[in-house]
């Protein structure tokens, strides 16, 4: 009997390990926020027109995501489920407050210039959803991963798509000017929308080779 119980420890473990590895891969690229489930377009497409806006917004929103889907989960089994939405606002809401004042503080040039959008993290759809989909439904461990993840993959969307208007709008990164003219479309709004539809396209390409990837491993 004690055999059986050891052997089946690496079988455990490697499970494990493959449950993370596919809630990181599903936060960064097959669900992606903004690329994939198309949540949270009001922020991305208003705070991108900077790299440092972008960097600010993501951070600031993991932040809230790991620690709101930790405590969410770890509450998951005493929370009532008529008033479940309600305790999550409230309990986003204070990772929120916390994250705004610390960026008051700390950063206060970073805080002026995101305004009123990190108050808007306690409405953002990214949160609320994981913490409904993912966080009210799995232990703390997996609830961490998966706000890192989803934080993660709504972060680089939003360096991405700061950095390209930053630049080709611009000619400038970070304040420091790299070309001689920008195309000031792509830093009015209407550049958000053309930036975000390229980088959607380049997510679904990667989906269709990794899928196509897959489907050849599994034929051979």
């Amino acid at each position: 009997m004690a055999k059986t119980n050891v052997e089946t420890k690496p079988t455990e473990t490697a499970s494990k390990s493959g449950k993370i590895k596919e809630i990181f891969l599903n936060g960064l690229i097959f669900q992606n926020p903004i690329l994939v489930l198309f949540l949270g377009m009001c922020a991305t497409l208003a705070v991108t027109t900077s790299l440092v806006n972008g960097v600010g917004m993501g951070l600031s929103t993991t932040a809230v995501l790991i620690c709101s889907n930790v405590v969410i989960s770890l509450l998951r089994k005493i929370i009532p489920k008529e008033v479940r939405i309600a305790c999550y606002v409230v309990v986003i809401a204070a990772f929120v407050t916390i994250v705004d004042l610390m960026l008051q503080a700390y950063i206060p040039f970073l805080s002026e210039s995101l305004g009123l959008f990190i108050q808007l993290i306690v409405v953002n759809c990214i949160i609320l959803g994981r913490a409904e989909a993912f966080a009210s439904k799995n232990g703390p461990l997996y609830a961490a991963v998966d706000g890192l993840s989803m934080g993660l993959g709504f972060t680089l969307a939003l360096c991405a798509m700061g950095f390209i208007r930053e630049l080709l709008g611009g000619g400038a990164i970070l304040g420091h000017q790299v070309l001689p003219a920008g195309a000031a479309m792509l830093a009015a709004p209407a550049g958000g929308f053309l930036v975000l539809g390229s980088l959607v396209a380049l997510t679904q390409y990667i989906k269709a080779k990794a899928a196509d990837k897959k489907k050849g491993g599994d034929q051979a």
